[in-house]
């Protein structure tokens, strides 16, 4: 933090060459005033320019959302991180789910959060990414939070949960738009964990969620190109504030 300096003014008292008596002028120390606190920086907020621009696209009701969407960021500044889970996690999973190839005629869409809350719908992809970027925003570090591909027993298909880690070596919490309640890992056992990908490291997950064995072999370094395309080009979108 660049601090501003204050200097102290010299005052000189000026006398005539009078042999009248002069009075000492007593000096007051001035107070040094205290440097004006900076306003902590708030990022991820959607500028005005951007929301205009997506009310052409979406419709006047795009506002409420963003609005709404900047609002709750600037609420959880200064929260606790379990506080800023389960606030963003409620947040998003007020989004109804859509398929993506009723959205966008495609099988597997990665939507940036403009895009996700333009539409007012996604996949469980778009809710992943949308949490994600949204808790880094709010400082939360990118090594508690992964991408999770799980397998829904209950669904018997494949589904994305953000996974979060309070340290390396704990049972990740999970945030997810099929149950909306925060539970440990071990306790949703209608999921079998696969991967953990956070566009650094992909690793195999253990029964409890738990980061594995970093992907090396032959077989799964096409999982592992694919995902890194797929999170290069959303990344890409999300800084040109694709909507």
């Amino acid at each position: 933090m660049r601090y501003i300096p204050f200097f102290l003014l010299l005052i000189f008292v000026l006398t005539s060459c009078s042999k009248q008596p002069v009075e000492k002028k007593i000096l007051i120390p001035v107070e040094k005033k205290k440097p004006t606190p900076i306003e902590r920086e708030i990022t991820g907020l959607i500028p005005e320019t951007v929301i205009q621009k997506a009310e052409k696209k979406y419709g006047k009701y795009v506002r409420n959302r963003y609005e709404a969407f900047n609002e709750k960021l600037r609420e959880l500044q200064n929260s606790s991180e379990e506080l800023k889970l389960e606030e963003i996690n409620n947040f998003f999973n007020n989004v109804p789910f859509v398929d993506d190839m009723k959205i966008w005629s495609q099988k597997d869409y990665w939507a940036t959060p403009l895009e996700f809350l333009g539409k007012d719908k996604g996949d469980c992809e778009d809710f992943v990414i949308a949490k994600y970027f949204s808790l880094r925003n709010l400082g939360i570090d990118s090594k508690k939070l992964y991408f999770s591909y799980v397998k829904s027993t209950r669904f018997k298909e494949t589904h994305m949960v953000l996974s979060y880690f309070k340290t390396p070596d704990s049972i990740p919490l999970i945030l997810d738009n099929i149950n909306f309640k925060i539970f440990p890992a071990d306790q949703r056992k209608d999921l079998t964990p696969i991967y953990n990908f956070n566009g650094e490291s992909l690793y195999h997950t253990n029964k409890q969620g738990q980061n594995g064995q970093k992907v090396y072999k032959i077989w799964d370094k096409l999982i592992q190109d694919r995902a890194h395309k797929k999170w290069d080009i959303l990344v890409n979108n999300i800084k040109k504030n694709k909507l």
